[in-house]
């Protein structure tokens, strides 16, 4: 029996293990990050919210002018057959279309590549550890290290452009922070590695509506918030704003609502996650059992 119990991938209509997949040493995905992804998570056997993280994938691919020769069907069915064929059932879930390997060989013109999908899933991922998330989230946010400026590489369409990020996470745990939080050259606040920022102020949400990802799990925090009555609000949120906020936390697709107690030297819910934040983590994992957000997979009965 073919063993998918550290992952598996799908590539060129194959459903493989993980370790046995791979790309070419000249795709432009590798050499140029010419590449967008998106990644849903799998909980309990079904994938959450699917046909949006799609909406958002065929967006970026629309917006970087990537065509693998796959409909919407045919990629979906493709994510589909490849979780159910791994048999995970708690996984991080990765679609992703590349610019591919020049079809001239030495053209500097994109329009000569074969773009190509593949998709991977791994064992769920949680970006910060669980006990940490327990504790509470500690974030640095550097002085000198910027987002990338949304007019020169767009933050939606989702990249692998992570130059700021590893930069920023460097300076993190040298530190000995958890991760980094971005803020743009204006002093707002953008985004870290892989997640979304909110501030709890006084009944009112804030999060950031430019130089990010419109990250499907920020959405749904924004969805959470307004059915429990709290105001939201997407605009530039400065970071002295973002300090002096009641509580912070954090939303990914890898991890859901994490709260945050510390932001540099700011310690927030008196060094313990808050009540506010931790509520709304409850109604994240409450909310991904919800029927009309979930996509059952079929899975082979086990031998």
């Amino acid at each position: 029996m073919t063993d998918f119990s550290a992952g598996a991938a799908w590539m060129r209509g194959q459903v493989m293990p993980i370790d046995q997949a791979s790309i070419g040493v000249l795709d432009w995905g590798l050499t140029h990050s010419d590449i967008t992804y998106d990644v849903v998570p799998v909980w309990r056997g079904g994938f959450f919210r699917l046909e949006d993280y799609l909406d958002r994938f065929m967006a970026s691919m629309a917006d970087l002018r990537l065509d693998p020769a796959m409909t919407r069907a045919e990629i979906r069915a493709a994510l589909v057959q490849m979780v159910a064929t791994s048999g995970l059932r708690d996984a991080y879930v990765a679609m992703v279309c590349a610019r591919g390997a020049p079809l001239i060989p030495g053209t500097r013109d994109p329009r000569y590549c074969a773009n190509h999908f593949f998709a991977w899933c791994v064992p769920y991922v949680n970006i910060i550890p669980l006990d940490r998330v327990a504790a509470g989230v500690s974030v640095y946010v550097p002085d000198d290290i910027f987002r990338i400026p949304e007019d020169c590489v767009n933050p939606r369409a989702k990249n692998y452009h992570w130059g700021d990020f590893t930069q920023g996470l460097f300076a993190a745990k040298d530190r000995g922070f958890d991760t980094v939080l971005l803020t743009d050259h204006q002093g707002n606040i953008t985004e870290g590695p892989g997640f979304n920022a909110f501030i709890i102020k006084d009944g009112q949400v804030v999060t950031s509506d430019h130089g990010v990802l419109h990250g499907l799990t920020r959405r749904t925090a924004i969805e959470m918030c307004q059915e429990q009555g709290y105001s939201v609000q997407t605009r530039p949120l400065p970071l002295a704003e973002f300090l002096e906020a009641d509580e912070v936390f954090l939303t990914t697709s890898s991890g859901g609502v994490l709260p945050v107690v510390q932001v540099n030297e700011r310690h927030f819910s008196n060094g313990a996650p808050g009540p506010q934040a931790l509520a709304l983590r409850s109604t994240y994992e409450a909310w991904m059992q919800r029927a009309d957000f979930r996509t059952e997979l079929a899975y082979a009965p086990t031998p």
